[in-house]
């Protein structure tokens, strides 16, 4: 008779008494855990907390403060978010005119919804287009708006190439957009 290449190991067979201690360690491990459970949570809203949710104003049909002759105004970028604290999101929308050629200034425009209709209104211009200023980014983060603006140094600069790049903020505060420029202007 031949013996086996791994002699037989007493442990790799399983009896009664092994599935009687995994049980068991199981059933501790149950309600250790339900012992140690964090207070449980509710869906409902804390006592004077804000219960609706308002959509962001939305761009479309929206008159923008742009003269811009037998063209039409073109929303290039938006973002949303809270800027003043109210629990209703406002929009930030940039604008130019649809420019067959060239590159437009940009406008940027905060939106929010007219108390009464809820239709979308202008409440704010933070950046105008006279001032030639192109916008490549826009975002809004811990209830400000933050970008980037392409401009000019002086009259000179030819409308092609701006030659100023500014990381910009605009806050809400006292009643007001307050501008600041977290990083110093550089030239492009």
């Amino acid at each position: 008779m031949q013996q086996p290449a791994v002699p037989e190991l007493a442990h790799t067979h399983t009896r009664p008494i092994h599935w009687l201690a995994t049980a068991t360690a199981l059933a501790g491990v149950v309600a250790l855990s339900s012992l140690l459970q964090p207070r449980t949570a509710t869906a409902a809203p804390t006592p004077g907390a804000e219960t609706t949710t308002v959509a962001a104003p939305a761009t479309a049909g929206v008159d923008f403060p742009l003269d811009c002759g037998p063209v039409k105004a073109v929303v290039a970028k938006q973002a949303t978010g809270d800027l003043d604290g109210d629990h209703r999101p406002e929009t930030v929308a940039v604008v130019h005119c649809d420019a067959p050629m060239g590159t437009p200034p940009d406008g940027v425009y905060v939106l929010t919804r007219a108390s009464g209709t809820g239709l979308p209104r202008i409440v704010a211009t933070l950046a105008d287009p006279k001032d030639r200023t192109n916008v490549t980014d826009i975002a809004v983060r811990d209830r400000a708006v933050h970008g980037t603006l392409l401009g000019y140094s002086s009259d000179d600069v030819p409308a092609c190439c701006p030659d100023i790049r500014q990381s910009v903020k605009w806050q809400w505060k006292d009643g007001a957009f307050v501008r600041s420029t977290p990083a110093q202007a550089r030239s492009v």
